[in-house]
């Protein structure tokens, strides 16, 4: 079984800063990617930010230069850092991973349960 878990949400004000960790634990071969997303009420579930294997990240549009996230292999970890935050990032935040599990020869994908966002004043 392999569970990811996240952390972290909560209520901020408009440009305030939120820090959310996802955890990977049970039995992990290898991780491929671990990515956010978030969906807000009345909308499709949008990707946020990713990280591959090699470490390199990408980002949706609408957090450039507000949002970092970045990974640790040795704890199978990622965070996603957000700055500036805007009353439309609020929204349900999800951590997913392509995980690779002992004795299966192929990965697949794996959702944490996910973490209120709410930027307000």
């Amino acid at each position: 079984q392999v569970h990811l878990v996240e952390s972290g949400g909560g209520l901020v004000q408009p440009g305030g800063s939120l820090r959310l960790s996802c955890a990977a634990s049970g039995n992990i071969v290898s991780i491929e990617s671990m990515n956010w997303y978030r969906q807000a009420p009345g909308n499709d579930r949008e990707l946020v930010a990713s990280t591959t294997v090699d470490g390199s990240a990408n980002y949706a549009d609408s957090v450039k230069g507000r949002f970092t996230t970045a990974r640790d292999d040795d704890r199978n970890t990622a965070v996603l850092q957000m700055n500036s935050l805007k009353p439309e990032d609020t929204a349900v935040y999800y951590c997913n991973a392509r995980i690779r599990r002992i004795g299966s020869l192929s990965s697949r994908e794996y959702w944490g349960q996910g973490t209120q966002v709410t930027v307000s004043s």
